[in-house]
């Protein structure tokens, strides 16, 4: 059992398990009835999205400190305590069944998903590499 980190809109990996889309905004164009099976995902749950206005700064980052400070401000985000306990909750899930979590960006590296790695491995979860 494991939590995968995905790119939603990808086609579903054998045991990725529920897949829980973690962006601030739903597809667009895409009708709610075809979240799930259009391969987005099957849960929204934007708790776990950067606030829309760091996400801003996330696409305006033009070189690797600007990326580190939105990997910082992301990171004081996730601290409040609804979202430690969302954390820990995965965390446990992943050792019981396989779920997996996402957003829209091409590249992990440049993407708060990297960053919701980290965190799922500190809180304890099988995160698959």
């Amino acid at each position: 059992m494991s939590v995968r980190i995905v790119r939603l809109g990808s086609p579903r990996l054998p045991g990725e398990g529920l897949r829980i889309g973690t962006v601030r905004r739903p597809p667009r164009g895409v009708p709610k009835n075809q979240h799930a099976s259009g391969d987005w995902y099957d849960v929204w749950y934007p708790e776990l999205a950067p606030s829309a206005a760091l996400l801003r700064t996330a696409r305006q980052a033009a070189d690797e400190a600007d990326w580190q400070r939105f990997r910082t401000r992301y990171r004081a985000e996730m601290t409040t305590p609804g979202t430690r306990r969302t954390l820990a909750l995965l965390a446990a899930l992943s050792h019981h069944t396989d779920l997996s979590v996402g957003c829209y960006c091409a590249d992990e590296t440049r993407c708060h998903r990297g960053v919701l790695r980290e965190l799922l491995r500190e809180a304890g979860a099988d995160v698959v590499v």
